[in-house]
């Protein structure tokens, strides 16, 4: 048997996350959409998923609404209350609360409308290609081997 250890290539201790950088992040599509991110699994070395703990200031969104046709995604409200805007449903959220989904669900995002800061761990898988789209504004976004192109969907034109 080993000795105890104080330190893991695989362990991240909490005065270890509060060294990790909090970056800003403004949704390419609507800058309403503002996250305040600290990026988890970078620190680990994943490279097919990505886990975050995310601050939502008081009115900003978490993205546009949106789904995803190959990611999957989750959401643990950590602190703080918020919105959660599921297909057509719009739901009050809270600490302790948790959402999933699967590639395909309803699109989806948070809001913040209150003072304090709503605080949640986000994460999800990165397939090397996956379509998101953005059914309020029209588009369909790709993402092929981490290049990003998106198009409007009525240009879209289908083959038989």
């Amino acid at each position: 048997m080993s000795g105890k250890s104080e330190s893991s290539p695989y362990l991240l201790r909490r005065s270890d996350l509060e060294r990790l950088p909090l970056k800003r992040f403004v949704h390419q599509h609507n800058s309403s959409a503002v996250r305040h991110t600290t990026c988890l699994t970078d620190a680990l070395g994943f490279t097919e998923m990505g886990v975050h703990v995310v601050h939502l200031e008081s009115g900003d969104l978490s993205s546009e609404h949106h789904f995803h046709e190959e990611d999957e995604e989750f959401i643990y409200v950590l602190s703080g209350r918020g919105l959660a805007f599921i297909g057509d449903d719009e739901l009050d959220v809270g600490s302790g609360d948790f959402m999933a989904f699967p590639k395909g669900s309803p699109p989806h995002h948070l809001s913040n409308p209150n003072a304090d800061d709503l605080v949640y761990l986000v994460g999800g898988t990165r397939s090397r290609i996956d379509i998101c789209n953005y059914p309020r504004l029209g588009l369909r976004q790709y993402r092929v081997h981490g290049k990003r192109e998106f198009v409007r969907v009525e240009d879209l034109k289908r083959l038989s």
